[in-house]
């Protein structure tokens, strides 16, 4: 099959929506399929060695968020004449941006099915951008309306669902959750990470990784790690990630107390990632804007359990006390969270590592087997022998 992708975030920033939009590129053409990912242009340097296409158009950055940039595809004529010759059997948009109104006009001159991923809680980013209610709820309904031009839709979560729901979206709704590289821990990348970062083995690591922005519930990692510390309990609060509140962040950790927070910026290097998953004793993910838990998966993949908030989407995989932790969407919750669990044994701490890293990661491999056997429906493609 030919497969168009059409994403407003992609290499070399690394969101969740990129990242996933990158492993479908890659896991359906090691399979076999033409994958070209349609996106606005992103200065990413040499990028040979892919297995997929890039079809990049024009783009400027967005004042309001200065790593993600946006265009119009059709208003660059290069663009245009490379587009215009390819046929694709299915196109799925992973944004209902200019990337997604590509994606609509190309569903329609091609006459092909369009399938819409739903990722984010765009009513939030809208009401940040705008400050204004009113035109976030407009934006939300703008939202709801690119979904319905859509032949199939698609959300990662239970709760991304409820928040399309909420947007006014009434139409059918199938639920496809992302994956993770499952992959065995190796001892020398825990040892890279230690030396890198500084980590000490005797200090237990509270580790976060994501964008450094205050909708994933920051502000309250930080002030619960500054209320442990004021219960004496030892440990480095690190966070891994970049993004536009990275400043306000740490002026705010060395006013509560929590000077020695690390912030490492963003990490490229997977076996790097993966030595400071391995280092961490616990995972914090309160955040109650994501609509998936895609780090919490790959956290897990290295035997670290999470923490996140009752209700969210990173939620819908963690059974309290068993694989992972569960607290209220408050600091001083989550600060009961950590301390209860650093207060555990070894051996419980061990069991709820080994049970997170048995139940929470989910194959990439199986989430595309689905994928695959959907794209051959909607198309009309014979069913691979």
């Amino acid at each position: 099959m030919k497969i168009a992708l059409c994403s407003d975030s992609f290499l070399p920033v690394i969101d969740g929506v990129g990242r996933v939009v990158y492993e479908y590129a890659k896991q359906l053409s090691l399979r076999g399929h033409e994958c070209y990912v349609i996106t606005p242009y992103q200065n990413s340097g040499y990028r040979g060695g892919s297995p997929f296409e890039t079809v990049d158009f024009v783009s400027m950055a967005l004042p309001s968020a200065q790593q993600y940039r946006t265009g119009i595809a059709m208003l660059d004529k290069h663009y245009s004449e490379r587009i215009k010759d390819l046929d694709f059997d299915v196109i799925h948009a992973h944004t209902p941006g200019f990337s997604g109104r590509e994606a609509v006009r190309l569903a329609e001159k091609l006459g092909r099915p369009l399938i819409g991923t739903f990722h984010s809680k765009y009513y939030d980013d809208f009401l940040r951008i705008t400050g204004s209610d009113v035109l976030a709820s407009l934006g939300a309904k703008y939202v709801a309306k690119f979904y319905e031009e859509c032949s199939e839709v698609w959300t990662v979560s239970e709760y991304a669902s409820g928040v399309l729901r909420s947007y006014g979206y009434e139409g059918g709704i199938r639920i496809v959750p992302n994956g993770s590289e499952v992959r065995s821990p190796k001892a020398e990348y825990e040892e890279q990470a230690r030396r890198e970062f500084g980590l000490n083995r005797g200090t237990p690591i509270l580790l976060y990784v994501g964008q450094i922005d205050r909708k994933k519930n920051l502000n309250n990692v930080i002030i619960a790690a500054a209320i442990c510390r004021r219960h004496g309990c030892r440990f480095r609060l690190v966070l891994a990630g970049k993004g536009q509140d990275r400043e306000e962040l740490e002026t705010l950790a060395r006013t509560v107390g929590l000077g020695d927070t690390l912030f490492t910026g963003h990490i490229s290097d997977v076996n790097l990632l993966d030595g400071l998953y391995m280092a961490a004793e616990l995972f914090l993910f309160p955040s109650m804007y994501d609509t998936a838990g895609l780090v919490i998966r790959e956290a897990a993949v290295m035997g670290t359990p999470s923490v996140v908030s009752r209700g969210s989407a990173p939620a819908e995989c963690i059974r309290d006390g068993e694989n992972g932790l569960v607290c209220e969407n408050d600091a001083e919750s989550l600060s009961k969270a950590i301390l209860g669990y650093l207060g555990l044994s070894p051996a419980e701490r061990e069991r709820i590592s080994e049970n997170a890293r048995r139940t929470v990661p989910l194959a990439w491999e199986s989430v595309f087997d689905e994928v695959e056997a959907l794209y051959r429906r909607l198309s009309g493609a014979a069913p691979q022998q």
